[in-house]
């Protein structure tokens, strides 16, 4: 029987492989990757390009591969500053470098059906 800091440590480990796809995923414009951190109906939110994106899935995933993949297995920078989870529900900030852009991402996650998944994604896009 698991105990909890097993429980804890298992979940906190299953988040930050979600978290690690969703990098992967959107620098690489890896559709398969992308489509598994996130829940289908999730919405991804912020300033871009001087528009408010309040944007389903499906352009996110497209506006990842019309911006295309840096090669693949090229480095990148990311730096999870945090993750808290706290029973089905867990949030992780980070800070990655996109497009040329440094962003900080929350992403809002919940465990469904044994797994964890991206449900909503707020980010800020820092100034140059």
């Amino acid at each position: 029987m698991k105990t909890t800091s097993d429980k804890r440590a298992s979940d906190f480990a299953a988040v930050h492989a979600v978290a690690c796809d969703y990098l992967d995923g959107m620098m690489y414009a890896d559709e398969a990757k992308l489509r598994r951190a996130f829940h289908p109906k999730c919405l991804i939110v912020g300033h871009f390009r001087d528009r408010l994106e309040y944007d389903p899935l499906d352009a996110f995933i497209e506006a990842c591969k019309k911006e295309g993949s840096i090669p693949p297995g090229t480095p990148y920078f990311a730096e999870m500053l945090s993750i808290d989870v706290t029973g089905d529900t867990a949030v992780v900030k980070l800070t990655d470098d996109y497009l040329g852009v440094r962003f900080t991402d929350y992403l809002t996650m919940v465990k469904t059906e044994g797994r964890w998944v991206i449900v909503n994604k707020a980010f800020y896009v820092h100034a140059d």
